[in-house]
């Protein structure tokens, strides 16, 4: 089945940039979009953004809308969450996701990765 391999979450200083990287590996691709959501302490989970794997059409939650960009490269099978500007309430671990589907007016999946915290200070 397919696995996700995450890397890229560190310290960074407000107004500062990461790049997450998540490489899929496996027998079978299971879904038709991949994507990231994170996870603050104390707090659920929640969408960041998504992107089709064919056509590179991606959606992004309005908290990061203008600061984050997902791209995908088809020949690594690897997705990317550039983060740009940011802040620290971004702070959260991030979870690369596959086989993101839009279901009940919100994203899910069933495919995660293991998650690479994001610290962002002050």
């Amino acid at each position: 089945q397919v696995q996700l391999v995450e890397s890229g979450g560190r310290l960074v200083q407000a107004g500062g940039s990461l790049r997450l990287s998540c490489a899929a590996s496996g027998r079978t691709f299971s879904g038709y979009a991949m994507g990231w959501f994170r996870q603050a302490s104390r707090k659920e989970r929640e969408f960041v953004a998504v992107i089709s794997w064919s056509a590179g059409s991606a959606h992004y939650a309005d908290s990061v809308r203008g600061r984050f960009t997902i791209s995908r490269e088809l020949g690594k099978n690897t997705v990317y969450l550039q983060m740009n500007s940011l802040k620290p309430e971004d702070t959260a671990v991030y979870y690369c996701a596959a086989g993101v589907f839009y279901s009940d007016g919100e994203y899910k999946s069933d495919t995660w990765g293991q998650g690479t915290q994001v610290t962002v200070s002050s």
